[in-house]
């Protein structure tokens, strides 16, 4: 990089436009190729930004920390640019530098959400559990479509004994955000709380059920206002682990979910290997953790059976579940049908991505504080999932 005072000026309004565009439609390759056209023109504080931008979403992590580190040059009391700067250095494991960017961010603008939440991200993921859920509080306020808002008449809980009183659990996130974090209900249990109701998506309702200190499952479609009895408190699932103060020392890792028994009869027949490998493209990150079809095919020619509803006719998880306690082992990407495996002590063969792979996984480890059944597989190239198949396929022909 030859140019290390971007101008204040505009960048050539064509160009611009046009690696605007192909940044907005995810084609990070071809917006690389051009903003770099346009920063042979002019180097603009907004092209080096999007640019540096676009190479983190590549992989190309040193020269994304370029173009950031020149953009916070020019821009140092701008936290965007500090978070932005951070979550190409934690990318690349440079995660000490990555916290003093986020924190340098809350320092300049307090209010910002964006970057607590960064930070919070990078502490759970390092196993700092104890300073990195009250960070994660800041989900609320940013995520409304995923934290849906919660108007009630009675008051949140902040961890606070509970004195034989009832607990209402509101729902937030996706699926398997919900399998992974009810098992908190017996944590309630253990504060003293006399119910424990879980609000859910109904897909999980009849699942929910067997989970161990859950008394009432409340079904809450997706954007529904739902109406609902007055209890003593009220809280998240997210806003649980802290609350109840775990860290990865006291984390509850035993297996807390099953199939209902009716579901057990309805869908007999199965054994083997199950594999879950599409990802919900509206889910967090699901262009990176989605398992190409040829790849997948590899480890379905072994004999795995697909898990996806669309291949097993499941209408919700407990049918699910109904088939997952009779196989001996799942194969699954980063999905609910990987928490769900990981939560009824079934092994399971998880496949991490490399880009914006999740806080709960940690770093570098191949088992999970999580779940006890569970190997983790970690791509090492972003994008490049052919080591990672070739070596669950070796794995598999050994068993």
């Amino acid at each position: 990089m030859s140019e290390t005072n971007p101008s204040e000026a505009a960048a050539p309004d064509d160009a611009f436009a046009r690696a605007s565009e192909l940044q907005r439609n995810a084609d990070f390759a071809g917006a690389v190729e051009a903003y770099r056209e346009a920063t042979r023109q002019v180097v603009t504080v907004n092209a080096a930004l999007n640019l540096g931008v676009c190479l983190t979403e590549l992989g190309e992590f040193d020269e994304a920390e370029r173009w950031l580190v020149l953009t916070a040059r020019h821009r140092p009391t701008n936290p965007m640019v500090r978070r932005l700067l951070g979550n190409a250095l934690a990318e690349k494991s440079a995660y000490d530098r990555a916290e003093l960017e986020y924190r340098t961010g809350m320092a300049l603008a307090p209010e910002d959400g964006a970057c607590r939440l960064a930070l919070s991200g990078l502490l759970l993921k390092t196993g700092r559990y104890a300073e990195g859920w009250p960070l994660l509080e800041a989900r609320v306020e940013l995520n409304p479509d995923t934290v849906p808002p919660v108007n009630v008449g009675f008051p949140q809980w902040n961890g606070q004994p509970l004195g034989g009183g009832s607990v209402l659990v509101w729902y937030e996130q996706g699926f398997g955000d919900q399998i992974q974090f009810c098992r908190f209900a017996e944590g309630l249990k253990a504060r003293g709380a006399g119910h424990v109701a879980f609000a859910c998506r109904p897909p999980l309702v009849d699942l929910l059920k067997t989970a161990p200190g859950i008394d009432e499952v409340i079904s809450a479609p997706q954007g529904a206002t739902i109406s609902v009895r007055s209890y003593d408190v009220w809280t998240r699932y997210f806003s649980l682990p802290g609350a109840l103060g775990i860290t990865l020392e006291n984390l509850p890792n035993a297996p807390y979910l099953a199939a209902p028994a009716d579901r057990r009869a309805r869908w007999k027949g199965f054994s083997g290997v199950g594999l879950a490998w599409r990802a919900s493209p509206t889910g967090f990150n699901g262009r990176n953790k989605t398992l190409p079809g040829p790849l997948a095919r590899e480890i379905l020619d072994l004999g795995a059976i697909s898990l996806d509803p669309e291949d097993t006719g499941v209408s919700d998880f407990a049918d699910t579940a109904a088939i997952i306690e009779q196989l001996d082992l799942v194969i699954s990407i980063d999905s609910a049908v990987a928490h769900l495996a990981g939560a009824m002590g079934k092994p399971c063969w998880t496949l991490l991505p490399r880009l914006r792979c999740d806080w709960r996984w940690g770093v570098g480890r191949r088992d999970s504080p999580w779940y006890r059944a569970m190997r983790l597989y970690r791509q090492q190239t972003v994008g490049d999932w052919r080591p990672v198949v070739d070596e669950v396929v070796a794995d598999l022909k050994a068993r």
